[in-house]
């Protein structure tokens, strides 16, 4: 039975070429980029050369990178460093939305136990944030607010360059989780009103446990670990060099034509709509989200009449790779807060399922994928 993947907002395959160049570090010779001898300077040298490569993708100055262990990792240095740091200030309230991933989510409720105020903005029936709530919510206390680029769940896109520009007119720090907009949305940090920006590798062809965050030359934060210089003291440990190689591998192969891959999941993603509304139905397939404002990758529908732990299911017993939502919270097939937050009807809730595309995804698989759907949907409906 042929295996189709069409889960890539959960985690990506690794490109080809991100995996020589990884091997590469790890069959040659041994090397800490803290070490001041030859085997030192080498990883070292390795290690800038990546991060100029990927400071160059995102537009900021490679001093201005952190390198991480992944997004989650990115998401709590930026937001507990950042929020910690304003403290010090006498500045202890945190904004952020009710579609951000746990990452952010509970990191922003572990603070309320250290004393800090948090607001949680509702988004409306398509997930998005209004501005205007977020200037509503800026109190003189404010030291941080965080948004994400683009949803997880639906690729809703927030409008970050509005709130950016709020924040920076209240003297606020914004951070922006882009974990899903790196590689099919434009970033460029020279010219966009943003603090701190999450990353990470796995989502866009490179290897898993590695991310970076991005901190202004303008912003300090306090570091969540401690032991050593690494970073510009910013996170102690010492780097993965392999990992961080493999990482501006998968930069140069998907960020640098982030237009082009734009355009391919668009044509995908348009596919895959005109099949399951075929198969389904158009009144009983409903697209969760913003119809436009959206990465292309990501696609969430309700399939009414027909339970979410039902689809995936039978998706699975046909080989076919897709998720309820975030893949940290996926297994517990429980309602998405996602989705509860943008207060859809029971119905559309217990019937979401979200599928994403990428490497290796061709038109000609989503025709085999769309005909295992249809017989196995058939058959239910038979029986229902």
């Amino acid at each position: 039975m042929a295996l189709i993947y069409l889960d890539h907002a959960a985690t990506t395959p690794l490109h080809p070429e991100v995996a020589k160049a990884m091997m590469e570090v790890y069959t040659g010779e041994p090397g800490n980029a803290s070490s001041i001898h030859h085997f030192g300077r080498a990883a070292r040298q390795r290690l800038n050369h990546a991060r100029d490569i990927i400071a160059s993708a995102v537009g900021c100055q490679p001093s201005e990178l952190v390198f991480t262990s992944g997004g989650t990792e990115s998401d709590n240095t930026a937001i507990t460093g950042a929020a910690r740091a304003g403290k010090l200030k006498g500045k202890t309230h945190i904004i952020t939305s009710a579609v951000e991933h746990h990452a952010v989510l509970h990191t922003c409720e572990a603070l309320v136990k250290e004393g800090f105020q948090l607001t949680v903005l509702p988004v409306d029936s398509d997930g998005r944030v209004s501005p205007l709530d977020v200037e509503k919510a800026i109190t003189a206390e404010t030291a941080l607010i965080s948004v994400m680029y683009a949803n997880n769940e639906t690729g809703t896109v927030q409008p970050i360059e509005e709130i950016g520009e709020i924040a920076r007119s209240r003297g606020v720090l914004f951070h922006v989780d882009a974990i899903q907009a790196l590689s099919l949305l434009p970033i460029d940090l020279k010219g966009m009103p943003v603090d701190l920006m999450s990353f990470s590798a796995h989502k866009i062809n490179g290897p898993q446990g590695v991310g970076a965050l991005y901190v202004s030359k303008r912003t300090s934060i306090m570091p969540l670990l401690y032991g050593g210089l690494q970073e510009r003291k910013r996170r102690a440990g010492t780097e993965n060099v392999a990992g961080i190689v493999g990482f501006a591998k998968s930069i140069e192969h998907s960020v640098n034509s982030w237009q082009e891959k734009k355009l391919f999941m668009d044509e995908l993603r348009y596919k895959w709509i005109d099949s399951m509304r075929r198969i389904v139905g158009s009144e009983r397939l409903i697209i969760n989200g913003h119809d436009t404002l959206r990465v292309p990758h990501i696609i969430n529908v309700s399939f009414i009449g027909l339970n979410t732990e039902t689809m995936l299911m039978n998706l699975d017993l046909e080989g076919i790779a897709a998720s309820s939502g975030s893949a940290c919270t996926a297994g517990a097939l429980e309602p998405s807060h996602v989705l509860e937050a943008m207060a859809l009807p029971p119905e559309r809730l217990s019937s979401a399922v979200r599928f994403s595309f990428g490497l290796g995804n061709t038109l000609e698989e989503l025709e085999i994928a769309a005909k295992k759907v249809e017989t196995f949907y058939n058959r239910i409906r038979t029986n229902a």
